[in-house]
């Protein structure tokens, strides 16, 4: 079995690719501030604001439990949102691109 050699600068200039790595890139780094704020959110709420943490919501449950339940469920949202974005936008453009590079269209 010989290996193919592969001019990866040409194929790192073709536009499908650039758009691909470009749209995820951006579409990844928004859903990472999003998750990063509100992960360090919690901690520094609850070190600048207890009294607002421990405030009474339902019950015996306070906001800080709410809180924590919000970010499990956001962190499901965005593994939903992910999934859906890469089965419908990005799976498709890297099956172009794939097809491009074995029909040898990069340069």
């Amino acid at each position: 079995m010989t290996a193919q050699r592969k001019d990866w600068a040409s194929l790192a200039r073709m536009p499908k690719f650039i758009e691909l790595h470009s749209r995820k890139k951006a579409f990844l780094i928004t859903l990472w501030c999003l998750g990063s704020a509100m992960f360090y959110l919690l901690p520094i709420c609850a070190g600048y604001a207890p009294a607002f943490m421990k405030a009474k919501v339902f019950g015996r449950l306070n906001v800080t439990y709410f809180f924590c339940l919000f970010e499990f469920a956001m962190t499901w949202a965005i593994a939903i949102i992910y999934t859906h974005r890469s089965n419908t936008y990005f799976d498709p453009l890297t099956k172009e691109v794939l097809s491009d590079i074995a029909r040898g269209e990069h340069a």
